[in-house]
């Protein structure tokens, strides 16, 4: 009798334990709140999951970009703290939800969806080429992060950094000096341009993973990447892009 009471009780645990997992879930607030949230200091991050051309022509200030179809089985690089605030909006309010539910299976616990950016009142900024990079002779076409490191390297333009070769998958030069870095543990593409160190560039051929501060994307293919820095060092430029 006794064994059969504590294959009844363990069932139950089981069957409680499976029934806390599928109720992970995420909170939906209104934009009014989702707004308030932004203002406060506590460390949250913004996450727009639509696609990259939705984001570079508008996004809100300070978001970062995560496509909702990008979040798989493993946590984001770009959220490696799951107990992290964590606002979130798409287009319309599907993708938001879809992707803070995906999140929540993750294990991640201060989920806040707020609908589309259509319905959006406050500032709306675009990724617009402010610089402009030169690797060699050619230049390239980049996507920069909206971010304090990018800003603190604009302030050092014009800027020419010669890069070496350095572990058959990354070209690396040191900037001068050392500006604002928020390192995080990375996994890098090829096109990927980051700081080391707060003040050593890298543009990446290849891939690898550490602990860097994303300044932005070349958006070339692997191979036009190969083809540009696997082949000895080189000079890269960055300029800032003239007003007219």
């Amino acid at each position: 009798m006794k064994r059969i009471i504590l294959i009844l009780l363990a069932a139950l645990l089981c069957l409680t334990g499976c029934s806390a997992e599928e109720t992970m879930t995420y909170q939906s607030i209104s934009q009014e709140e989702a707004a308030q949230k932004m203002l406060l200091d506590d460390g949250h991050i913004i996450v727009d999951v639509r696609r990259r051309d939705e984001y570079d022509a508008g996004h809100i200030p300070g978001a970062v970009l995560i496509p909702n179809e990008s979040i798989g089985t493993e946590p984001p690089e770009l959220l490696p703290d799951k107990d992290q605030i964590i606002l979130i909006y798409c287009r319309s309010g599907r993708r938001s939800k879809e992707a803070a539910q995906k999140l929540a299976n993750l294990g991640y616990s201060n989920l806040y969806e707020f609908g589309g950016i259509l319905d959006w009142k406050g500032e709306i900024t675009t990724a617009s080429p402010e610089m402009t990079l030169r690797i060699g002779e050619t230049e390239v076409p980049v996507t920069w992060e909206d971010n304090p490191s990018v800003e603190a390297l604009k302030a050092l333009l014009p800027l020419t950094v010669q890069l070496s070769m350095y572990g058959g998958f990354e070209q690396v030069g040191p900037l001068g000096q050392e500006i604002v870095r928020n390192d995080a543990q990375t996994r890098t593409e090829p096109g990927d341009i980051v700081l080391y160190s707060g003040d050593q560039l890298v543009i990446f051929y290849g891939n690898n993973s550490w602990a860097y501060t994303r300044l932005g994307h070349v958006d070339l293919t692997q191979e036009e990447m190969a083809g540009l820095l696997g082949h000895g060092d080189v000079t890269v430029t960055i300029a800032a892009v003239p007003v007219e």
